[in-house]
C-alpha cells in the first residue's frame, strides 16, 4: 500500500533515505533475532539437563527426611524444625543479555542450620537438612535460568513482529511509493517536454 506523500522530488530523496535506514534497522533486527533464538536453544538445553538434576537432589532430600523421620517419633521431628534459626533472603540483580535485562539471583544467609538438640534426634535429620541446604544453589540456578529463557523468548516475539513489519509492511510501501513517485515524475517530465517542443513548433510558425 502506498504512504501518501506528494509526488515531489524531495519526498522520493525522504523515503530513499527512509527506506535505507529501513533496511539497516531490519538487518540488525534480524541479526538480534537469530542470536536471541540461539541463545535461548543453549538455555532449553541447559535448563532441561539442569531440572533433571535438581530432580534428582529433591528425590534424595526427601527420601532422606523420610529416613529421618522413621527413624524416630513424628511429634520429635516436628518439634526440632518448628522454630529454625537459619534464614535464606534472595538478593535480585540483573544483567544485560542483548539489551534485555535478565536477573542475577544471590542468596543472602544467617543464622545456624542446626536449631534442635541432639537427645531426641537422629542422625539422619542432620544429613537431610545438610543436603537441603546443598540443593538451594541449585534451585536458585535452575530458577535465574528460567526467568532468563522467559525474558528471552518474549523479546523475541517482540524482535520477531518488528522484523515482520520491516520485511512485510514497511519496506514493500515504501518501494512500491518511490516507485510510484518515480513515474509520476517521468511522466511529468515527458509532458513538459511535449508541451515545450508544441511552443517551439508555434514559434517557428
Amino acid at each position: 500500500m502506498r504512504i501518501q506523500v506528494p509526488a515531489t522530488r524531495m519526498a522520493m530523496m525522504k523515503l530513499k533515505r527512509r527506506l535505507a535506514m529501513a533496511r539497516r534497522g531490519h538487518k540488525l533486527l534480524k541479526d538480534k533475532q537469530e542470536e536471541l533464538l540461539r541463545r535461548i536453544l543453549g538455555l532449553v538445553a541447559g535448563i532441561r539437563e539442569h531440572r533433571e538434576k535438581v530432580e534428582r537432589e529433591t528425590g534424595r532430600v526427601l527420601a532422606r527426611f523420610a529416613l529421618a523421620r522413621s527413624s524416630f517419633r513424628p511429634e520429635y521431628l516436628d518439634e526440632a524444625v518448628f522454630l529454625p534459626t537459619k534464614s535464606v533472603a534472595v538478593e535480585v540483580e540483573t544483567r544485560n543479555i542483548l539489551n534485555v535485562k535478565v536477573p542475577v539471583f544471590k542468596k543472602a544467609i544467617s543464622g545456624r542450620l542446626r536449631c534442635y538438640g541432639l537427645a531426641t534426634t537422629s542422625g539422619e535429620l542432620d544429613l537431610a537438612l545438610f543436603a537441603l541446604d546443598s540443593l538451594l544453589d541449585s534451585l536458585l540456578e535452575l530458577a535465574e535460568k528460567e526467568k532468563t529463557l522467559e525474558l528471552l523468548a518474549v523479546e523475541l516475539e517482540k524482535t520477531r513482529r518488528r522484523v515482520n513489519a520491516l520485511e512485510f509492511v514497511l519496506i514493500p510501501d515504501i518501494e512500491e511509493t518511490v516507485k510510484h513517485i518515480a513515474l509520476k515524475l517521468a511522466e511529468d517530465e515527458r509532458g513538459a517536454l511535449t508541451r515545450l517542443m508544441r511552443v517551439k513548433e508555434l514559434i517557428r510558425k
